[in-house]
């Protein structure tokens, strides 16, 4: 028997060392570039995808008429999903099909489609009919009035779902707290991070060393993206009619698997560690303070603590002010703010020696850890928290003209 035709196998970037990353159009070999390139992934959406791909091009040839394209990403579906997307194409030029045989995954798939892409807007839509393709009207005004990323959300005005089951509901609401958890500074940037519909400026995500787990394609878009403006449309979730659903346990131990991911590959480790030299700095004038008043000026033991202790906040404060999050402060200039940021540095730092004390008392008392390892844990902790309250609270812009 031979083997089927195939358009394109295991589509790569123009320059194979680019791995997940996305080229900006002036890198690729794009000749002519268009508006949008709306990627399809599929696996197994034969029964889904010719009516999917006439709603698609009837309301495009509309909306952008011969400035679009689409891209089918299969990942080599037992029904031949790819065999379908093939002859489509042949009837529509504005359709591209692409079979995967060696890998899998359905952000992956949107990836591989966008860096075979020719638009200048990326989007994304599911083959199986639950995201209604006339949303792509609105989320194309909001890139059209200036939005670097246009999110269709089941969340806002307008946005809900069809039938779900209670159980449904928890455990997508829960996924999206684990998500607030452990990324608010991503997840809660939109009302709906689990969307799988959405469009995206090229030049937002061009260059950005992508690497997704899973489904959910649009937190990495959101972690790793330099996305200022999000325009956000309701949309309600529609049951799917045809072929069955892919949502498995698996695919919620992906999604807890890449949050935990983008927070490793987030986290400020050249920041954090400046914050760590400049504590360790503390200590020694916390100390030569202490010996200059208790054992120099003859001071009470308390009040040569407290001031000794005090001194070495403002040592922190002013080191952590001009070197760890000197960009940052630089962006909010002036005695009074940096006067504020001193206030809340000191509070942060109270709060961080009680929940220090606390933390001991635990460990110690309760748990029957080694008095000293219970101390080095507490300090550890703490300042984790007291960098991470500071950089999340004390030293965030907010007051920028």
């Amino acid at each position: 028997m031979s083997q089927p035709k195939i358009s394109e196998i295991e589509v790569l970037p123009p320059f194979p060392e680019a791995g997940l990353r996305i080229y900006p159009s002036d890198r690729t070999a794009i000749a002519v570039p268009l508006k949008l390139s709306l990627v399809v992934p599929t696996y197994n959406e034969r029964r889904n995808l010719r009516q999917l791909v006439e709603r698609l091009i009837q309301l495009l040839d509309r909306l952008i008429p011969d400035d679009y394209e689409l891209i089918v990403v299969d990942d080599d579906s037992r029904d031949r999903t790819w065999e379908l997307a093939d002859r489509l194409a042949e009837t529509y030029p504005q359709l591209r099909s692409i079979r995967r045989c060696h890998e899998r995954g359905l952000s992956t798939a949107v990836i591989r489609g966008w860096q075979a892409a020719r638009g200048e807007i990326l989007a994304v839509i599911d083959a199986d009919l639950q995201h209604p393709p006339e949303v792509l009207v609105n989320l194309w005004a909001e890139i059209d009035r200036g939005a670097d990323l246009a999110v269709a959300s089941r969340h806002v005005e307008g946005g809900g779902v069809s039938d779900w089951s209670l159980t449904r509901r928890f455990l997508s609401r829960g996924a999206q707290l684990i998500g607030l958890v452990l990324l608010p500074g991503v997840v809660g940037r939109v009302s709906d991070p689990m969307s799988g519909f959405f469009m995206v400026r090229r030049d937002a995500i061009a260059g950005k060393p992508l690497d997704p787990v899973g489904y959910k394609i649009l937190i990495e878009v959101l972690g790793r993206g330099d996305i200022r403006w999000i325009g956000e449309v309701g949309y309600v979730f529609q049951e799917r009619n045809e072929g069955e659903s892919k949502v498995t346990a698996k695919q919620y131990l992906e999604y807890l698997q890449h949050l935990l991911r983008l927070r490793v590959d987030l986290f400020p480790l050249a920041r954090f560690l400046r914050f760590g030299v400049v504590g360790s700095s503390g200590v020694f004038v916390d100390l030569a303070v202490f010996y200059l008043l208790r054992d120099g000026l003859g001071w009470g033991l308390t009040r040569s603590a407290v001031l000794s202790a005090e001194v070495a906040i403002f040592n922190n404060f002013l080191w952590n002010d001009l070197w760890t999050f000197a960009d940052l402060s630089g962006r909010q200039r002036g005695w009074r703010k940096r006067f504020k940021r001193f206030l809340k540095f000191n509070a942060v730092c109270l709060a961080g020696l009680m929940l220090n004390v606390a933390i001991v008392n635990l460990l110690f008392n309760l748990l029957g850890v080694n008095e000293y390892i219970a101390k080095l844990t507490a300090i550890a902790l703490v300042t984790f928290w007291n960098f991470w309250i500071n950089l999340k609270l004390n030293w965030r812009v907010t007051d920028v003209r």
